[in-house]
């Protein structure tokens, strides 16, 4: 019996494809604002519809905070993240998770067609995957015992 494929397009059709964003000339304090009001990890910085680069927590604490940087007065755009990752809507969210694990990141943005349409986070993966498997599981349980055909 073959596993099925979970892609990033069934984690998106669960979780919604909206996409928090921010200007690169923001302040990192609006950029924390927004983040906090939304309730995200990370934001896109955007330059109109092309992505530029990533705004996470991690950044704030590491290159805001610890290096003495004023939020208010600093720009996202001096403090995002520009080495980005992308996966499509059709890539299987186990080469996503490798990718998120092997390259120390938490927050992957899904594009088609040269647009971003979503944003997947590590936690989306892991909770997709073990759904997954619970089904399977579930699966096999039942044809064990002769419940399936």
């Amino acid at each position: 019996m073959e596993l099925p494929t979970v892609t990033v397009r069934q984690v998106l059709a669960q979780k919604g494809r909206t996409v928090h964003s921010i200007r690169p000339d923001a302040s990192v304090y609006q950029a924390l604002e927004h983040m906090a009001n939304h309730r995200v990890g990370a934001l896109l910085v955007m330059d109109g519809e092309q992505m530029v680069g990533i705004f996470s927590e991690r950044d704030y604490a590491r290159k805001v905070a610890l290096q003495g940087h004023n939020s208010r007065t600093t720009a996202v755009g001096d403090m995002m993240s520009t080495r980005l990752h992308t996966a499509g809507e059709d890539t299987d969210l186990l080469v996503a998770m490798e990718a998120m694990t092997n390259n120390h990141f938490r927050h992957l943005p899904i594009v088609d067609d040269g647009r971003v349409v979503g944003i997947i986070t590590i936690g989306d993966v892991v909770k997709a995957l073990i759904e997954a498997q619970q089904e399977t599981i579930s699966h096999l349980s039942g044809y064990i015992a002769g419940n399936l055909a």
